[in-house]
């Protein structure tokens, strides 16, 4: 009789985690509080109105149904409890039994117990908070066209990026060109030199995941594109519209779009003590098992597995998911033989900085400028699920490259009534 193993997140370590492991040997349950994989390197340009949210997000269903998949089964539901002693895991929905679990739900973002920020800012860890950040992108403008008191108008019409790693330098690059290209075009009453779009980073370096000549690469595309990038700038609070920092200095914007940080997604465990890392990750030894269990494992953000080479961790990126998830499933496939230790293989990183504006990292080599950009759109291109998705980003991405326009700058709001209780479970 298959085993029963239970994988909680549908992102690139849960799915490629499926994808391998024998279905014959395991009866397989993914648990996702959304009923859809997408896609976390674009959810910038969905932010910045370049991409509509279906075109990077894959019905998980649909995907299951494929060939690789065959077998395995979906449960909607935010995982509560995971109780170690009976084995067993809770939603809010209901409660379900495994032989083996796999925790791969990612993480989420982490304000640094700044007080109250989580109400103020604009995030991008997810699609919901991407289509609410291009809202409210867009409310900031169409406001700005109508005031016409020049303090409330700065206001409304500056755009602060907080966090100069890969997605802080994306959306800033994305919110340059909408400076540059957009705003003349489409906002007559607004002058593109009243936009300003700045990024803070605490460091002295953006990209700092990078090797240093992608950081100053990125420091000189976001500057042709005429963001403002503040280094060596820590922020302290937000509120009242007021941008603080430890300097004693400040910005007065409606918007700010934080992407400084992230934290492991939080559970509450029971019969077992499970104390987790740096970054509330899982703490995993080398095959992924969390430390002080024997049937628990986590794979993806969320693994905190410390080796020589990253003693505080692995990057937490595509790859080092899809990595763990396939070395576990060759674990798990063959119980006979001795665990295979996870060794991460390097791919190389990248960030896009704006049209022909990119960084590329693989082992010593670097890229940037126009090579750099076309091997990004490849890239996230093929690493999209779904031919039809890949055909309509392929389409928009050629459109807004000739055109220097899209049609994907609506305000769309969902309705407060009728109330729906459960999704605040």
């Amino acid at each position: 009789m298959a085993k029963k193993l239970i994988i909680i997140g549908g992102g690139f370590a849960g799915l490629n985690l499926a994808k391998h492991i024998d279905k014959k040997m395991w009866d397989v349950s993914i648990i996702d509080r959304n009923n859809y994989h997408s896609f976390p390197p674009l959810f910038y340009q969905v932010a910045s109105s370049g991409l509509e949210p279906a075109s990077i997000s894959f019905p998980l269903r649909r995907e299951l149904n494929g060939r690789r998949y065959r077998g395995v089964d979906y449960h909607m539901g935010a995982v509560r409890i995971i109780d170690v002693a009976t084995q067993t895991v809770s939603t809010q929905y209901e409660m379900l039994h495994y032989d083996t679990l796999v925790i791969a739900a990612g993480t989420t973002n982490n304000y640094f117990g700044i007080a109250d920020l989580e109400k103020h800012v604009f995030t991008l860890k997810s699609v919901p908070e991407a289509i609410r950040c291009r809202n409210e992108v867009l409310d900031r403008l169409e406001r700005a066209a109508m005031c016409t008191d020049p303090e409330r108008r700065r206001s409304l019409l500056t755009f602060v990026v907080v966090g100069g790693g890969p997605a802080g330098v994306e959306i800033a690059g994305a919110l340059g060109e909408m400076k540059r290209y957009v705003i003349k075009r489409e906002y007559r009453n607004i002058s593109p030199d009243e936009v300003r779009v700045i990024i803070v980073e605490g460091t002295d370096a953006l990209l700092r995941a990078m090797g240093p000549r992608s950081g100053r690469d990125a420091l000189e595309g976001l500057r042709q594109l005429c963001v403002d990038v503040q280094l060596g700038k820590t922020m302290k609070s937000y509120a009242d519209r007021r941008l603080t920092f430890s300097d004693g200095s400040s910005i007065d914007t409606d918007t700010v779009i934080w992407t400084a940080g992230v934290t492991g997604v939080s559970f509450e465990f029971a019969g077992a003590t499970i104390s987790p890392g740096h970054g509330n990750r899982l703490v995993t030894d080398a095959f992924n098992r969390v430390a002080g269990t024997d049937n628990v494992y986590a794979i993806g953000d969320i693994a905190l597995m410390s080796t020589a080479q990253y003693p505080h961790g692995h990057p937490q990126v595509a790859q080092v998911a899809l990595q763990q998830g396939r070395n576990l499933a060759d674990n798990l496939n063959h119980p006979e033989r001795e665990l295979r230790a996870f060794e991460y293989r390097d791919k190389g990183t990248m960030a896009t900085i704006g049209r022909n504006r990119a960084v590329v990292d693989m082992g010593h080599m670097h890229m940037s400028g126009r090579a750099a950009w076309w091997t990004w759109l490849f890239v996230h291109l093929m690493s999209i699920l779904g031919m039809r998705n890949r055909t309509v980003v392929l389409i928009n991405w050629m459109w807004n490259y000739f055109t220097f326009s899209t049609g994907l700058r609506l305000i769309m709001r969902p309705r407060r009534y009728p109330l729906r209780e459960h999704w605040a479970e």
